[in-house]
């Protein structure tokens, strides 16, 4: 079993939610809608400095959903290659 993180941007996050739905119907995940942080050059505020406002989506999965979830992060990565979105994963014996 595997924890999986998706952190992005706030503007793929239906396609992200779409997608995961449609190739693990059965999945359960939980979003936190609204991040603040500092990328590598300035802080995301989601204000007029710096619009971008992130979301992150976590779920508990087994094995074969984990390559699933990877095949969808990397289809959305692939339709939209200037957005930020990246994926973790912690093994279920590290938490």
């Amino acid at each position: 079993m595997f924890r999986a993180e998706i952190i992005s941007n706030q503007s793929v996050q239906e396609d992200i939610i779409e997608r995961l739905e449609k190739e693990i119907p059965s999945i359960e995940y939980t979003v936190i809608p609204e991040l603040h942080g500092r990328g590598i050059r300035t802080k995301k505020l989601g204000d007029t400095i710096w619009p971008e406002m992130n979301f992150v989506l976590f779920s508990y999965i087994d094995d074969d959903n984990a390559q699933k979830i990877k095949e969808v992060v990397a289809a959305v990565k692939k339709r939209f290659p200037k957005e930020g979105i990246s994926l973790f994963f912690t093994k279920a014996e590290d938490f």
